[in-house]
């Protein structure tokens, strides 16, 4: 028996918010556990609200299931556990303002429309 233990060799693997980063870049969903449900999500945005990290989102799945509406959510990023990209990508959705009021000042990131010159 081992009883050697490395508390933070699994989490040090990888950074949460740099995979929601490359996820917005890539216009990648993320597969996440939140409030203890599995979830993939389409992130939209990232924000700071009260010296915390923020990102708006829609969900893709829930529990493997597909969501009953079309909405985007708002989850707290340090609430955000076993954060992955997935190779599936997303449109930008139409519910998703980006110039609301609520990110105003406050963006860090968003997703971007494809760019003609971007060949």
């Amino acid at each position: 028996m081992n009883s050697t233990s490395e508390p933070d060799a699994p989490e040090a693997a990888a950074n949460p918010t740099m995979t929601l980063f490359e996820a917005l870049v890539r216009r990648r969903c993320v597969s996440v556990t939140y409030n203890r449900k599995r979830m993939i999500l389409a992130p939209h945005i990232l924000y700071t609200r009260r010296d915390s990290l923020y990102m708006d989102a829609v969900t893709v799945s829930l529990e493997g299931m597909l969501p009953r509406e079309v909405k985007l959510g708002t989850f707290k990023a340090d609430g955000l556990s076993e954060v992955k990209l997935v190779e599936r990508g997303f449109e930008i959705n139409p519910i998703f303002e980006p110039e609301a009021e609520k990110y105003a000042g406050v963006t860090m990131m968003k997703v971007e429309p494809e760019s003609a010159d971007a060949a």
